[in-house]
């Protein structure tokens, strides 16, 4: 009996780690991009800052079209490529605030999560 009471404990007990290294993973991979948009040059950052005003409204729509699959795709493509990964984000219709928050609501559901960190390490 108590046997039986220690198993289910130690069973929910792994499920939380999982939902919470799933979600530490999300949260590297989004300091990790914040890292890569505030090694790039001055000028870029404000180039980058204009157009992310002028497509607001397209790339709030691809982000909602994005499954936590392309995400976990994408960032992986984007570790794998680091330097142009404004491409990589313009060619889905994305800037790198809307990837942040596309990936942030994703993290809010330990599901989502899982399926984004495992397409991020298929595809890594």
């Amino acid at each position: 009996m108590k046997a039986d009471l220690r198993d289910r404990k130690r069973a929910k007990a792994a499920k939380d780690m999982e939902r919470i290294n799933t979600m530490k993973y999300a949260a590297i991979f989004t300091i990790a991009l914040f890292v890569l948009a505030g090694c790039k040059n001055q000028s870029t950052e404000n180039n980058t800052a204009a157009n992310a005003n002028t497509t607001t409204s397209s790339a709030t729509v691809a982000q909602s079209n994005l499954t936590p699959e392309d995400l976990g795709r994408i960032g992986a493509k984007i570790k794998r490529h680091p330097k142009e990964a404004n491409q990589i984000l313009s060619e889905r219709g994305l800037t790198e605030h809307s990837f942040e928050q596309a990936v942030r609501k994703v993290a809010e559901n330990p599901d989502q999560s899982k399926r984004y960190a495992a397409a991020y390490k298929k595809a890594s």
